[in-house]
């Protein structure tokens, strides 16, 4: 099936949550969507939840963290799409929430390698693509959490790695200018995923109490996505901030 608007988007992290979400929305709204993550059983289950118009998903099995699949990820949505328009860097890990100096080196580095030496190595293929294709350009959206504002406890590598997106796409914006690239980073609270379901039961705050957070729908995020997304390139969001309203996100600590 051709996308019925022309637009060619790949989001990484699409086998589940906020992933998921964006790409069948990006499908719905008439999107051709390369689907990418390391899990091909749910890659395929995103491309199936989507009905006919998962008929313009394509599945890509890639590790982020890995400059050959990332690489072979870009190629394979070009040779079947066309082009590239959109690129939502979304793939993210994190650690066990323990003390500090309890955290090992690889733990650390797992998280570095993922939420940003990943979003790195896709936005250098998307450059790549969007300088050489005709017509010239695309956009590069960024999921940077609320995190990339202020700290939950025992979160260093997390929020470290997602302080540092903002810094990528800070300069992503700056270096894309000239190219017809625009960089936006949509930062995202307690959207309703498998990742969040223990937020009901409680999680660690920092006074060190134990207590439930609210979460929103992620079908949020997603819109909130797609309008990024649907901009034209002469108009872009820098930074947004979604997220459930009764969060402790103002006056977190």
């Amino acid at each position: 099936m051709e996308s019925a608007t022309g637009k060619v988007a790949i989001v990484t992290g699409a086998g589940s949550g906020i992933g998921r979400a964006v790409g069948l929305a990006l499908l719905e709204a008439g999107w051709s969507v390369g689907l990418a993550g390391r899990r091909p059983d749910r890659l395929q289950g995103t491309a199936e939840l989507a009905g006919v118009t998962g008929a313009r998903a394509l599945p890509v099995v890639a590790d982020v963290t890995d400059p050959v699949a990332v690489a072979v990820l870009f190629e394979t949505v070009r040779e079947r799409f066309g082009r590239l328009d959109l690129l939502f860097n979304n793939a993210g890990a994190g650690a066990p929430p323990v003390p500090l100096e309890e955290l090992t080196l690889q733990q650390w580095r797992q998280v570095v390698d993922v939420n940003l030496t990943g979003a790195f190595l896709c936005t250098q293929a998307a450059f790549r693509t969007m300088k050489s294709q005709d017509p010239r350009g695309g956009r590069i959206i960024n999921n940077g959490s609320i995190s990339a504002h202020v700290p939950r406890p025992r979160s260093a590598p997390y929020t470290a790695t997602k302080h540092a997106i903002t810094g990528l796409t800070r300069s992503t914006s700056l270096d894309g200018r000239e190219y017809g690239i625009a960089c936006g980073q949509i930062d995202i609270g307690n959207a309703a995923t498998e990742m969040t379901q223990r937020m009901s039961a409680g999680v660690l705050q920092a006074n060190g109490a134990i207590a439930p957070e609210p979460v929103m729908d992620v079908k949020a995020v997603a819109d909130a996505v797609l309008y990024m997304a649907g901009l034209p390139l002469a108009a872009n969001v820098q930074f947004m901030t979604v997220m459930a309203t009764n969060m402790p996100f103002i006056g977190r600590g």
